[in-house]
């Protein structure tokens, strides 16, 4: 039964700390305007500040992020689904907080007849 007592109560886990759920972080948004790949390089720019108070886990991305990780290890680093941290990097990213690196694409990558090029040159040296 639900009394007064409880309602005063936050719900606590003492071994995880105050409960919140992903999507109060991402005010109930499942996605990003802008697409995250797992293995994008996430890299907080120096300098910048924010504009406005930030969650406890953007302002942990700006910190994580003075070297660069993937989204992937973001994620992991804070222990949050992929799909909230793309959020937050989404909205960290508008703020100017953060830049992207994306992957190469398959049309960026060099092709097997450069590599042999190298390869031999390598082997003239």
């Amino acid at each position: 039964m639900y009394t007064s007592d409880t309602a005063d109560e936050a719900w606590y886990d003492d071994d995880a700390g105050p409960v919140a759920r992903p999507y109060t972080m991402t005010g109930g948004r499942t996605a990003s305007d802008r697409r995250f790949d797992l293995i994008s390089l996430v890299v907080a720019r120096r300098g910048v500040t924010p504009a406005g108070p930030l969650f406890p886990e953007q302002a942990r991305i700006v910190d994580l992020c003075h070297h660069p990780l993937s989204v992937a290890e973001v994620g992991a680093e804070l222990d949050l689904p992929v799909g909230t941290v793309r959020v937050l990097l989404g909205d960290l990213l508008t703020a100017g907080l953060i830049e992207t690196h994306e992957p190469p694409t398959l049309s960026e990558l060099p092709t097997a007849d450069l590599l042999e090029a190298i390869l031999v040159g390598l082997r003239a040296l």
